[in-house]
């Protein structure tokens, strides 16, 4: 039983963002093309497993320009999903774990023998480090509408187009795409709380994602513009979180969902500020309405 290695990369300074570390649309990059590389490796297919229902990332150590990557794949069957596969993204000056994603896919019970015997050779036990913690493995609803979403109080963030270099070997948006609308459309969701860019810049704090889920409704192909609606979702002692809904623009087709858990971070100490109490509550006051 061992893990592949299905990646080897490098963090370019282009990649890095505002808090001069790599930012979060560039591991999924590295995440979609190690997937790519266990798939050929594997063996693995939807036409075994089916299509992918989620994938929960988390984001453990920052990397920063000049760092070396190398990542493992591997098949879990103990983890949260009938079939889990595993991808952990080290530092490979260190061997620092940076960051996991954990995909999981819901087949058939029919094939659960079958998927056991055929991947039993790139397994290994479930890692803690990449359980999901503050989301769940429930499935995203794919139902909901931007009159529902309005009416929730939810925002748009982003508008954009998809262009041939977002599409992945099948000819649909890649999950780096997605996160690039994500991202840009974040600090928009920030300022719909007291933590607005002034805020954060008076104090020399950093907006940070520890934990994201995301999910599929959808295929978006080149050519067609989307747009991101999003709304707050819950506050906790130190991390907050949010959802943002990617919508095909012409027809609203929802096409993919992601849960975001984030926090602000001392940009001089490079650690997690817990949320002031009015901050809290003005969050807890704003969130989407079922």
């Amino acid at each position: 039983m061992a893990a592949i290695e299905t990646l080897y990369s490098f963090v370019n300074c282009w990649e890095c963002d505002e808090n001069d570390h790599l930012n979060v649309q560039f591991y999924l990059a590295r995440f979609e093309e190690a997937d790519r590389q266990f798939r050929l490796l594997s063996g693995l297919s939807d036409a075994l497993a089916g299509p992918r229902r989620a994938r929960h990332m988390r984001y453990h150590e920052e990397l920063y320009s000049g760092d070396t990557l190398v990542m493992h794949s591997h098949v879990a069957f103990d983890g949260p999903y009938m079939l889990t596969v595993v991808h952990e993204l080290r530092r490979s000056a260190d061997n620092v774990l940076a960051a996991t994603a954990t995909d999981g896919y819901a087949p058939a019970d029919s094939v659960a023998r079958e998927l056991r015997r055929r991947f039993q050779d790139v397994s290994a036990p479930m890692p803690d480090a990449a359980l999901p913690r503050s989301l769940g493995t429930a499935a995203e609803t794919s139902s909901v509408t931007v009159k529902q979403l309005e009416a929730a109080g939810g925002r748009i963030v982003h508008r954009a187009t998809v262009l041939p270099r977002h599409a992945g070997p099948d000819g649909r948006a890649d999950d780096a795409f997605a996160l690039s609308c994500f991202t840009e459309g974040a600090p928009h969701v920030w300022n719909m709380t007291p933590m607005t860019d002034a805020w954060l810049t008076e104090r020399g704090f950093g907006r940070v994602a520890v934990e994201m889920k995301l999910a599929w409704t959808g295929p978006i192909k080149p050519g067609d513009p989307v747009v991101t609606h999003s709304g707050l979702t819950g506050a906790a002692k130190s991390t907050f979180s949010f959802r943002h809904h990617l919508f095909e623009a012409r027809t609203h087709r929802l096409a993919a969902v992601c849960d975001v858990v984030a926090l602000t971070m001392d940009l001089k100490t490079r650690s997690a500020v817990a949320l002031d109490d009015e901050v809290r509550a003005d969050i807890l006051k704003h969130v989407l309405k079922a």
